[in-house]
């Protein structure tokens, strides 16, 4: 008697069916219910497999039919519903369903149905693992281009070519299918995040990232490990910057840019908090960080923002890792959980370390930013290149005279030197982020002799400004200060030469009414 079974369309993607049937593990008559070929003209199932391959496997099948190898039997159903057609369908010719999928199995044996579950007959560790030695980073694969690899170490690496040949669709398509595959059967791999176009998968220390149509031109693989677990004592800190995290840091960013060596020194500063008998807990996405077990990590993308901050709340961590905080969201968590209590790590991309303190500037009120952040850490080259000490302070603003113009300032010194560097104010409605100390930029005015901006933008706006104030906030931006008594007319009448100025010079003039603090 010829066996008989039910074809489900996640066999179909996996290509393992024709895979047994050259290995003789399968034999007997493919039933394919009508609705997934609906399925694959409509494009609404094929998901990260794409219609390609399951045509191809569908081909291979037919293939193995005219060897006698099997029979194959599209069998059409009026039934809309799927899984319930799979189970009619198994009930009416005697048949096994089909399936990659240990969940799926479950369900089927449940509901009453008779399954076989396919999959390789010895799980691998992926291929795509072979490219990686000591000194690789990560791993690079596009189809239409040849493997690359970034190799070296934060901050000196290169981009280099792994292997000759270029990668075909087929090639992604089936390094793919191995990683899910793998994904399944292993406890230690998971899938992080599965959408259009985009899957996050983590496999053990491996960050995995596959990106394919329409979210991106081509199928594109990127695969990141960890280069080398450190601990705090590695990085050879200053005692009195140990003493800070130990004593007085609890609002912390991590700043960086990518590939600099921010996730492995934020694993350093985890593991050095939890040997100090803190509790510690991560929020990443994905869960990439290499830490102990001790230390919980909480995915980003199987809770939303609520039940991250009720759980932080109630298991009541020490210290939380915020790895790669990017949307204004994940921001907001940070600034609540710190504002409630919770020492907070916070990792983001920045160029430099004082643009990792100007994202907040925009997500919350200025006076509030010393209460959340006390401590910036800038790595360059996998090594802490600058670290800023966050601090509030009430006088005149840096570059001003007047004792009326006193305010908050937000003070951003340099942690070992205890210069101020930079300092965030309110003036009327903006918000200033001005360098202090900074040489002053030289130009050259319209008769050929060196002037500093000041001097060129009383030159350009005329006698008009000879009495007001002059505040130089970057070397292309000013601030005009004029009374409130004139502001509008003053305003009005420097309207047009404002912006000869700008087109001139590039300079940016902003032109604000002078408010006393009281």
């Amino acid at each position: 008697m010829m066996n008989k079974y039910i074809v489900t369309l996640d066999a179909l993607k996996s290509g393992l069916i024709s895979k047994q049937i050259k290995k003789k593990r399968l034999k007997g008559e493919l039933i394919i219910p009508w609705r997934i070929i609906k399925e694959l003209e409509k494009g609404t199932e094929s998901n990260f497999m794409g219609k390609d391959k399951i045509l191809r496997e569908l081909e291979s099948i037919r293939n193995s039919e005219e060897k006698n190898a099997v029979k194959l039997n599209i069998v059409y159903t009026e039934e809309n519903d799927l899984l319930k057609t799979i189970i009619e369908l198994s009930e009416k010719y005697d048949a096994e369903i089909l399936t990659t999928s240990e969940e799926k199995t479950k369900l089927l044996k449940a509901l009453g149905a008779r399954t076989k579950l396919l999959k390789e007959h010895e799980a691998t560790f992926p291929r795509i693992i072979s490219y990686f030695d000591e000194e690789t980073m990560s791993v690079h694969l596009k189809e239409g281009v040849n493997p690359r690899a970034k190799k070296g170490r934060p901050g000196q690496w290169i981009y280099t070519d792994i292997e000759e040949r270029i990668l075909t669709r087929e090639d992604m398509e089936e390094i793919i299918n191995e990683l899910i595959e793998f994904a399944k059967s292993d406890e230690e791999t998971f899938i992080e995040k599965k959408g259009k176009g985009v899957i996050l998968i983590q496999m053990r220390q491996y960050r995995i990232v596959i990106a394919m149509p329409p979210f991106s031109d081509g199928y594109e693989i990127t695969v990141v490990k960890p280069i080398k677990r450190l601990t705090l004592d590695d990085y050879n800190l200053p005692q009195s910057l140990i003493k800070r995290f130990k004593e007085r840091a609890e609002g912390i960013l991590i700043a960086g840019a990518p590939g600099e060596g921010k996730t492995t020194f934020s694993q350093a500063l985890a593991e050095f908090y939890r040997s100090l008998g803190k509790v510690v807990k991560t929020i990443e996405s994905p869960r990439d960080l290499q830490l102990p077990p001790d230390i919980t990590q909480y995915s980003k993308n199987y809770s939303d923002q609520t039940e991250l901050y009720d759980i932080m709340l109630l298991s009541r961590p020490d210290f939380t890792i915020f790895d790669e905080m990017r949307t204004t969201e994940d921001f907001k968590l940070f600034i609540d959980l710190r504002l409630a209590g919770v020492g907070m790590i916070g990792v983001v991309h920045a160029a430099k370390a004082i643009d990792a303190i100007q994202r907040f500037v925009e997500r919350l009120e200025l006076g509030m930013i010393p209460s959340v952040l006390d401590t910036v850490i800038y790595l360059k080259g996998g090594q802490v290149a600058k670290v800023y000490e966050v601090s509030m302070a009430a006088r005149v603003p840096y570059g001003l005279q007047r004792e009326e113009l006193a305010r908050p300032v937000v003070e951003i010194r340099d942690f070992f030197t205890k210069k101020v560097e930079y300092e965030f104010y309110v003036f009327g409605r903006r918000v200033f982020v001005i360098p202090v100390g900074k040489s002053k930029e030289i130009y050259i005015d319209e008769y050929g002799s060196p002037a500093t901006i000041e001097e060129i933008i009383r030159h350009e706006l005329g006698d008009i400004v000879d009495e007001m104030e002059i505040k130089m906030v970057s070397d292309k931006q000013a601030i005009l200060f004029v009374p409130t008594w004139g502001y509008r007319q003053v305003k009005k009448a420097l309207k047009g030469k404002a912006r000869r100025l700008r087109k001139k010079y590039g300079i940016k003039i902003a032109i604000e009414p002078i408010i006393t603090s009281d």
